[in-house]
C-alpha cells in the first residue's frame, strides 16, 4: 500500500493564530487540493494527522470540524482527489495526551486502522512537531515551507529537525517529489 500521511492546517489549508474554526475559515492553499489528486491518481492512500486542539478549549465542537471536513472532502472531489482517512488530536495541550504531536499517538493510529508498518511512509507538515511525530513513528519527515514554516522560504529551518529531513516549497513540491522519485527505474542487478 503506497501511503502518504499530511498535516492539515498550513499544509493543505490555510493556518491562523486564531484556529480554523469553522467550514467558511478553512480555505486551501493554492494547489494543495490538485497536488493530493495527482497523489490519488498514481494510487497513493492519502490520510491526515492534525492536531485540533480548538476542540478541547472549546473553540468549536466536532460538529464544525465535521463541516470543515465535509467541505474538504467535496473540494477535493471537484478536482478529481480525496483523503481516505481523517485522524486527529482533540485533546488541549495540558491534557498530557499520547495523540497530541509532537507524540507519535496519531501515526501509530493510522498504521493500526491501515495494517501497515509505518518506516519509510513520507509525511509532510508545517512544523516542527509534525515532523517529530512522524519521525518518532518510523515516517520520512518532508517539511513544507507553508503555514508556520513560511519564514523559511528565504533560507534557513528549524531548529530540531529529525534526521533526513527534506524540505518543499509546498506540498505541490513533495507531491512533485514523491511522484518523480517513484517513477525512476529500479536499479537492475546484473
Amino acid at each position: 500500500m503506497k501511503l502518504v500521511i499530511l498535516d492539515r492546517d498550513g499544509t493543505i489549508n490555510s493556518d491562523s493564530e486564531d484556529f480554523v474554526k469553522t467550514p467558511e475559515e478553512w480555505v486551501p492553499l493554492p494547489g494543495a487540493l490538485e497536488a493530493i489528486a495527482r497523489l490519488n491518481h498514481a494510487g497513493w492512500h492519502v490520510v491526515i494527522a492534525s492536531n485540533q486542539s480548538g476542540l478541547g478549549r472549546g473553540l468549536f465542537d466536532v460538529a464544525a470540524l465535521n463541516a470543515m471536513h465535509a467541505k474538504m472532502h467535496k473540494m477535493l472531489a471537484a478536482v478529481g482527489g480525496r483523503i481516505d482517512a481523517v485522524f486527529y488530536c482533540p485533546h488541549s495541550p495540558e491534557e498530557s495526551c499520547n495523540c497530541r504531536k509532537p507524540l507519535p499517538g496519531l501515526f501509530e493510529q493510522i498504521g493500526a486502522r491501515f495494517g501497515v508498518p509505518l518506516k519509510g511512509v513520507p509525511t509532510a507538515g508545517d512544523s516542527l512537531r509534525d515532523l517529530q511525530a512522524g519521525a518518532a513513528a518510523g515516517c520520512e519527515p518532508h517539511l513544507v515551507l507553508t503555514g508556520k514554516s513560511a519564514q523559511y522560504r528565504g533560507g534557513g529551518q528549524p531548529d530540531g529537525l529529525p534526521p533526513g529531513t527534506v524540505l518543499h516549497q509546498d506540498l505541490s513540491a513533495f507531491v512533485d517529489y514523491i511522484l518523480e522519485r517513484n517513477a525512476r527505474p529500479l536499479p537492475v542487478a546484473l
